[in-house]
């Protein structure tokens, strides 16, 4: 397992360990890093206008298109890092 593997791992665990619940905008960009780290770009149809939660989770993941998955794991730690520091 590669240095930012690891690092995303350690992250993973410390998110569910924060003292405080992030704020939705923060969930919404965790959620959209882990996606692109983990699965890569956005597929599939965009959900609905009456499903506002799938589409705003569809719609921070597709802003990240091109972004390569070793740099979602570094921003997704970087993210975590600084809701610790809060």
């Amino acid at each position: 397992m590669s240095d930012i593997e690891t690092a995303f791992t350690t992250a993973l665990a410390e998110v569910e360990e924060l003292p405080e619940r992030p704020s939705n905008e923060d969930l919404l960009k965790l959620y959209a890093l882990y996606k692109q780290a983990t699965v890569g770009d956005a597929a599939g149809d965009r959900p609905g206008m009456m499903e506002f939660v799938k589409r705003a989770k569809y719609d921070a993941w597709a802003l990240l298109e091109g972004t390569s998955q070793e740099d979602a794991m570094q921003a997704y730690v970087d993210t975590v890092e600084g809701l610790k520091a809060e």
